[in-house]
């Protein structure tokens, strides 16, 4: 995918809207009260992926792929912290507050004035999108009184999830019936401003739909949606082919540094995210509960190790098996904070757009990559395992066993999607359809005919939270909706974890005392901004595990 331009905008009060009607005499065209819809577009989709990725410029994914033990860190999310004032959090909020929903808005109300319904729709699926994500994290949010300061409502209430996902539905069937419709004037019609889908509608409404079988899948706990769920699945509109997937796309660097926010690691003075060794080890199959001794052929793809497996040793590691270098979640041993800059195994070509691992080895940097990688909001595979876990729990009708197969198809296929949109000088293998693809597939595949039902269930789960790798927020919704996968639990070992003795230079590595008593945050704080200056704001709340939101159980 061609990289979104940055555009720079002038701050837009909603305010200007109301005023846009005047005499041409009287405009000024270096202050404009009104902007076209196909200068927002892009800065709207631009934002809508960093709301959601992890990075230096912060975003919800930096501390949420911690929680999911893909990722470990130095910050709040560390041991499951979550401070209302961390910085990551008021990124993700004011991105998707200030720079998505404050926009869609002004699209949504001047492109339908205007005729313009192909760009209405637009905004809503992302309106509807991005709302749905903030009452996923947080229960509560302001909805029906957001973005009304031209009402005069300068404190918004917060409504509750419950309430807001109906409408979400309602937005998206408003979006669907735009795209359908021909009446109106578009004169004005979505093209290369477009990033994700370069102004294919078609694909738009897949997405549009796809979002409502999310959103219903989401309650599938806490009401019967299997009507609704199999209309949608009939209907033919969902998301069915790699290139359909709904995604932000990001990169290669250029005039102005459109490269994925988790490249930014490429180049931080000093490295602090790092893959997590739990999340490692199942890709591995050293986990003896799930994979064992099943290698997953995406390990060089998704990872890019420094240093290579023959290296000597170095004794400042906390975590080492062959060349993969890491450190564990909520450590508090003496070799956590060492400066191991060069040593530290990366993110790779797949989820932020990095070098992949062909074993050479050599100090990652800016040039490593082009950080050219989308982030990947729903991808056919995410429909696949979706689809998967429904049959599983007897939600609908059909074949897991065969569905399973061809969502982690897909994710190959997927991989391969994403490697050939880099535009890396390296030269990398095709994954789908090589035989180690083929026999990982047929093995996993096995383990789960085998398998007892919840069994079946945690392997569904395990692999799209995988997948998901570098979608840092849908595997939060998976394991709050589903219980899996099976995260890492400090207790389980003790507070003591040793790595793997059969990994080069492991068995040498010291063990690492954690905290035993951790509570796994089932939505976020809210914004220390905003409950403090927002007076019709919720009181914070106290105990973020029994803070569940509406869909869970």
């Amino acid at each position: 995918m061609k990289k979104i331009k940055n555009i720079l905008l002038l701050a837009l009060a909603v305010s200007a809207v109301s005023c846009s009607k005047q005499l041409d005499i009287n405009s000024d065209p270096n202050n404009p009260t009104t902007i076209k819809s196909s200068v927002l577009l892009p800065r709207i989709e631009k934002y809508l992926g960093s709301s959601l990725a992890s990075g230096s410029e912060g975003g919800f994914g930096q501390n949420l792929s911690v929680y999911m033990h893909q990722m470990t860190m130095y910050g709040d999310a560390d041991q499951y912290g979550a401070s209302a004032s961390d910085f990551n959090w008021g990124q993700g909020w004011d991105f998707a507050y200030r720079n998505v929903l404050t926009n869609t808005d002004i699209i949504i109300k001047s492109s339908t004035e205007l005729g313009d319904l192909k760009y209405a729709g637009i905004a809503k699926v992302i309106k509807a999108y991005t709302f749905s994500v903030l009452v996923d994290l947080y229960g509560s949010v302001p909805f029906s009184e957001s973005n009304q300061l031209v009402e005069g409502i300068k404190y918004p209430k917060y409504d509750d999830g419950k309430e807001i996902y109906p409408q979400l539905i309602a937005l998206l069937d408003d979006a669907i019936a735009n795209f359908n419709d021909n009446s109106g004037s578009d004169l004005n019609l979505p093209g290369n401003d477009d990033a994700i889908y370069k102004g294919d509608i078609k694909k738009w409404l897949k997405a549009a739909t796809s979002i409502k079988f999310k959103l219903l899948l989401q309650q599938r706990k806490v009401k019967d949606v299997s009507a609704e769920l199999n209309t949608l699945i009939n209907s033919g509109n969902l998301i069915s082919t790699t290139e359909e997937s709904f995604m932000v796309p990001f990169g290669p660097n250029g005039a102005t540094d459109d490269r994925n926010p988790g490249f930014g690691e490429y180049f931080a003075s000093q490295r602090t995210m790092f893959v997590s060794p739990w999340f490692y080890e199942i890709m591995k199959g050293y986990n003896g509960s799930i994979f064992t001794n099943i290698a997953d052929p995406r390990i060089p793809y998704y990872f890019y190790n420094q240093i290579k497996a023959s290296t000597p040793f170095n004794g400042d590691l906390e975590y080492r098996d062959g060349g993969f270098v890491s450190n564990y979640f909520g450590s508090q041993g003496p070799n956590r904070a060492k400066n191991n800059q060069n040593s530290y195994t990366m993110l790779g070509i797949y989820p932020v757009g990095g070098r992949y691992d062909d074993g050479v080895g050599g100090a990652a940097s800016a040039s490593s990559g082009t950080g050219a990688a989308p982030y990947r909001l729903i991808t056919y595979s995410d429909i696949l395992f979706w689809k998967a876990e429904l049959i599983q729990s007897n939600v609908i009708s059909g074949d897991a066993a065969a569905t399973l197969e061809s969502a982690m198809n897909e994710s190959m296929k997927m991989v391969d999607n994403v490697v050939k949109s880099n535009g890396s000088a390296q030269t990398i293998p095709a994954l789908s359809g090589s035989q180690a693809a083929v026999d990982f597939v047929t093995r996993v595949k096995n383990s789960f005919v085998a398998a007892n039902a919840n069994k079946k269930l945690e392997i569904i789960m395990t692999q799209k939270w995988i997948s998901n790798f570098g979608a840092w927020v849908e595997p939060y919704n998976d394991y709050r909706r589903t219980g899996y996968p099976v995260l890492f639990d400090p207790a389980n070992f003790g507070g003591v974890m040793t790595p793997p003795s059969g990994g080069n230079g492991g068995e040498d590595s010291p063990s690492v005392v954690v905290s035993q008593s951790l509570k796994f945050p089932n939505s976020l704080p809210y914004i220390l901004d905003e409950i403090s200056k927002n007076q019709n704001a919720p009181a914070q709340k106290t105990d973020l595990n029994s803070a569940k939101v509406f869909w869970m159980p």
